[in-house]
Parts: structure tokens; C-alpha cells; sequence
């Protein structure tokens, strides 16, 4: 009799616990709602509407502690549950928004670092080569004065050329130079002569511009500048090009909608312990990794090519610090055409009268040239010039490749370190043998292990049905682009020129993989770690707090539990 009465004692006991649960969960999670339906607005904003209804209507009422069955749920365990049907459904959809705007989030914080990359490289390359046109005009003017106006159109629509390539432009930088020389040889053997420059043919020039290779008119100089200068801007817009195509992948890759498999086992993950009153209790770390690495298992699969793409790019920003480094090739560009005008000025003679021997008297061929049979060297009027890099300029080329190197490597384990860092914040228990987190059933250890990074591994994962048949074709796109652009990458340490077809919708502009200002995320650090050293992951910074977890980016509005016994009560 006794035993009976203590039995209905403690079922009433534990019934009173539960619908005090119920009910807690059943608060928390209408105010994640009303949270959510509110971000437009600012929780604060909402706070102030409600609590204006409140005390317009001076309405008091009870919450329904009614407790539940669970035959009604389709993804949350269907035991003893404070969610209707509606209320799981409303959570599956918001755990999906929530687990999208993780991943967009990472993305755009890895765009952000490639972006500035991007910006810090271009400006110091176009201020090199800004310096070294300066440069060669103010020398140029000095020396000819008069005399340069009219060569001006050749030097400026060479360094024209040379930007137009690094942007991307379909140049073949070797015949670039080539008609660079060529239209400075015309000019020059114009000015050679004033009083006879009227007299040169075009059949002339022609024929003079094909006895170049023969006379070497410029000395060795041409040959020196071609092959340093052409493998260096080779180097430079190749890298240029990989950065854009590196935050183009990452964009793309990081707006791939979630699967209808991946929605349930996040939901489960997240908010099925709120349907269980079981709110506080973080998930299970190893669970919470099964989960991820199952839901990210296509964008795992870029590891490979990713780590290849940053591997090659490293190699090549290296290259630009080697001897002779980037700044000093630039600064040769002036030095090399002094040089070779210099050449032509002391032998303009002796190359007139073979020219003339070749090519006929201005443009008779074949006839004999009045020009002395001993020529004589000419004064010249151009002053060889030297370079001298600064102790500064070195340190800045240094400092350069340093900072690019050091953001790439932080970002090289990007796509397989992703599912850690989303569980390492607060969504998550920090230990693997915690026996108090949530399992997906109930709270209780976590006893499956932890599956492998990629598709092909997540043929036994036991919390997210894939079909490892059907890979993302999105991501297999981008792992060929990927792919491609190592490979041009490779081509360029050789120096060699690949044909480039832009991969993004806009290599410059809104479309590419260079975020917009509205959408990047500027100053955070990358969001993962070198290759080597493999620190512990936070998916972001401590300095922003505003998405930290999974149930955690909405802040339940304090004023809004008043509002769940409003709409109770209008219920009744």
C-alpha cells in the first residue's frame, strides 16, 4: 500500500519535471522564433513592440504545460517531446539558414583574405612598374630633350602593353617586345638623318627591321631583357589570376545548398535536444563531427587540388624574391633600353652602311650606299643607367611575399578542417568522452567513431544517408578549375606563357572571386590554420561574436517568453 503510494508520488514528481521542462523549452525556442522573424528589425526594436502590447492590454495567462507524445515527429527521436509538428518543422528550416550562413560566413572570410591578397600584391606590382616608366622618362628627357618627343608614343604603348597583359589581356608578351624594338629601331634611324628621314621607305624599314636578328642594331640587350622580363610578368599574372580563381571556387562552392539528408541530421544535431527539454546540453564532439563531415563531405574533396593550387602559388611568390628579384627586373626595363640605344648611337655608321648594303640606298635594294666604307663611331647622347636597389625596396619585396605566403599557408587545410572548426565553438562539447552531451537520443556518450574527410569515406556514416555515387557536380566543376589553374601556375615557374580563359563571371569586378566591399569580411584573420602546424580551431575570431554556433547566432529576446502566454491565452 505504502509502495504504491510512493510509486504515484514520484510519477507525479517526475511528471511536474517534465512540464516544467516542456515548458522552459517551449519559451526558449518560441523566442528563438519570434528572434528570428525579428532580425530585420533588432531584437531591441521587438522588445520595445511587445512590451508596448503588453502593457496596452494587461493580459496575464498561463503557459499550456501540456506534455506530448512524439508518434508526430519526423526527424527528432519520438519518445516524450515539447515540439508539435509545426514547431520541428520551423526548426528544421531555421537549422538549415543557420548551417548556410556558417559555411557562406567561412567562405567570405577566406574571400576576404584572398581579396586583400590580391589588392596588396596588384598595388605593389603596378607601383614597380609605375616607377620604372617614371623613371626611364625623366631619364630619357634629360638626355635627348627635344629629340624624345617624338620616340615618347613608343616607350608609353610598350609599359601600356605591359599592363594590359598582367591584367589578362590576350597578349603574346614575346611579340610585344619584338615591336617594341622594331618601332624604336624606325624611329631612331629617322633621327638618325632628319634632312633624309622623308626619303625612308616603308619597304625600307621593313627590310631594315628583318637584318635585325643578323646586326643585332641594340646589342645583346634586347635578348637580356626578353627572357628575365617575360618570366616575371608570366609569374605575376598567373598569380594574380590563381587568386582570383581561388576565391572564385571558394564563393561558389560555399552558396551549394544543403541536402534534404543534410537538413535532418542538422536538425537533429542542433534543436531535436530542445524537443527533448534537454536545451542546455551541448552535442556530443565526435557526433557533431560525424555530422559535419558528413554534410561537407563533397566540399572535403577539394582538399587535394586545393592543397596543389596553394602548394604551386607559394612556389611562385617565392620566385619573385629570388635573384634578381621582381623589383629589380622592372628597374631593368629602363636600364636595358639605354643600353641598347647607346649600342645603336656609337654604331649607327657601321650599321647604316650594312643596312644599306642589304636593303639599298633608303630603299632601293640592292644599290650601293653612299655611306663611307669606314664608318666611324657617333657620340652618343644617352647615358647608360644603373639600378641600385634600396635597402628598402629589398625589405618591402620581403615583406611582401612573406605576408602572402603566410595567409596562403593558413588557409591551405581550408576545406577539411571546416566540419572541426563549425564544432569547435560553442555548438559542441569540448570532450570526446563526455557522457553528459547529446548523442542524438538522448544525453548520453557518443560511442561511433569518427569518419574519414571526403565522399567516398562516409559510406558508413551513421548520421547522414549519403549517396556516395552521387557527387556535387558544382564542386567537381571547381575541382577542375582548380585543377587548371595549377597548372598554369607550373607553366609560369617554367616560363611559360599558357593562354588564359577567365573562370570567374568577372575577373575584376562583382561576379569573380574577389568579393565585393559590401560582401567581404574585412580585417578578420582566415578562419583555419597553416598545413603544419595544426593549431585547435575556433571557427572565428574572439573579436567577433556574432555567429559562434549552431542554436547560438539568434539571442532569445528576454520580453518575448511574455509574449508565448499572449498567444496562449488568444488560443484559448
Amino acid at each position: 500500500m505504502h509502495k504504491g503510494k510512493r510509486l504515484r508520488v514520484k510519477m507525479k514528481k517526475r511528471e511536474k519535471e517534465n512540464e516544467t521542462e516542456c515548458e522552459t523549452e517551449s519559451l526558449l525556442m518560441f523566442s528563438l522564433f519570434m528572434c528570428s522573424a525579428l532580425a530585420q528589425q533588432g531584437c531591441s526594436e521587438g522588445s520595445k513592440q511587445i512590451n508596448h502590447m503588453i502593457n496596452r492590454d494587461r493580459i496575464l495567462v498561463i503557459a499550456n504545460r501540456d506534455k506530448r507524445r512524439g508518434e508526430h515527429l519526423r526527424v527528432c527521436p519520438q519518445g516524450y517531446t515539447c515540439c508539435t509538428s509545426a514547431m520541428e518543422e520551423t526548426l528544421s528550416n531555421l537549422s538549415r539558414r543557420e548551417f548556410e550562413g556558417l559555411v557562406r560566413e567561412a567562405g567570405r572570410s577566406i574571400q576576404a583574405s584572398l581579396n586583400a591578397q590580391y589588392r596588396s600584391f596588384d598595388t605593389y606590382f603596378l607601383e614597380l612598374l609605375n616607377s620604372s616608366e617614371r623613371w626611364l622618362e625623366e631619364a630619357f628627357v634629360k638626355a635627348l630633350g627635344t629629340l624624345y618627343g617624338p620616340s615618347a608614343g613608343v616607350f608609353r604603348d610598350l609599359y601600356s602593353d605591359l599592363r594590359r597583359y598582367y591584367r589578362g589581356a590576350a597578349l603574346n608578351l614575346e611579340e610585344v617586345l619584338d615591336e617594341f624594338w622594331t618601332r624604336l629601331l624606325e624611329r631612331l634611324l629617322k633621327t638618325s638623318d632628319p634632312a633624309a628621314a622623308s626619303l625612308i621607305s616603308d619597304d625600307f624599314l621593313e627590310c631594315a627591321s628583318k637584318q635585325t636578328e643578323a646586326l643585332r642594331p641594340f646589342g645583346e640587350a634586347p635578348r637580356e631583357l626578353k627572357g628575365r622580363l617575360v618570366r616575371v610578368f608570366i609569374a605575376a599574372r598567373a598569380f594574380v589570376q590563381g587568386l582570383n580563381v581561388a576565391g572564385d571556387v571558394v564563393r561558389k562552392v560555399s552558396q551549394v545548398p544543403l541536402t534534404l539528408e543534410c537538413n535532418r541530421a542538422i536538425m537533429k544535431l542542433v534543436y531535436c535536444p530542445h524537443c527533448r527539454g534537454l536545451g542546455l546540453v551541448k552535442p556530443c564532439a565526435n557526433y557533431c563531427k560525424n555530422v559535419m563531415k558528413g554534410c561537407l563531405a563533397n566540399q572535403a574533396d577539394l582538399d587535394t587540388e586545393w592543397q596543389n593550387l596553394v602548394d604551386t602559388m607559394l612556389q611562385v611568390a617565392s620566385s619573385f624574391g629570388s635573384e634578381p628579384s621582381m623589383d629589380v627586373i622592372l628597374h631593368s626595363i629602363p636600364v636595358r633600353i639605354s643600353e641598347a640605344v647607346l649600342h645603336m648611337q656609337e654604331n649607327i655608321e657601321l650599321y647604316t652602311s650594312k643596312v644599306f648594303q642589304a636593303c639599298g640606298d633608303r630603299g632601293e635594294e640592292g644599290t650601293q650606299s653612299s655611306v663611307s666604307e669606314e664608318p666611324k663611331k657617333k657620340d652618343s647622347t644617352v647615358t647608360q643607367l644603373e639600378y641600385k636597389p634600396s635597402s628598402t625596396a629589398a625589405v618591402r619585396l620581403e615583406v611582401q611575399v612573406s605576408d602572402v605566403s603566410s595567409k596562403l599557408k593558413e588557409m591551405q587545410l581550408y576545406w577539411i578542417q571546416l566540419p572541426s572548426a563549425l564544432c569547435n565553438s560553442k555548438a559542441a562539447s569540448g570532450s570526446s568522452n563526455d557522457d553528459k552531451c547529446w548523442n542524438g537520443m538522448a544525453k548520453a556518450r557518443y560511442l561511433p567513431e569518427i569518419m574519414g574527410d571526403g565522399l567516398a569515406n562516409q559510406i558508413n556514416n551513421p548520421e547522414v544517408d549519403i549517396d556516395i555515387t552521387k557527387p556535387d557536380m558544382t564542386i567537381r566543376q571547381q575541382i577542375m578549375q582548380l585543377k587548371i589553374m595549377s597548372n598554369r601556375l607550373k607553366s609560369a615557374l617554367d616560363g611559360n606563357d599558357v593562354d588564359f580563359q577567365d573562370t570567374s563571371d568577372d575577373i575584376s569586378g562583382s561576379g569573380s572571386g574577389m568579393c565585393s566591399e559590401q560582401l567581404c569580411v574585412r580585417g578578420r584573420p582566415p578562419v583555419f590554420g597553416p598545413k603544419l602546424d595544426r593549431p585547435k580551431l575556433d571557427a572565428y575570431s574572439p573579436e567577433n561574436k556574432k555567429v559562434k554556433g549552431f542554436g547560438h547566432q539568434i539571442q532569445p529576446c528576454n520580453s518575448l517568453i511574455l509574449l508565448l502566454l499572449i498567444s496562449l491565452m488568444l488560443r484559448r
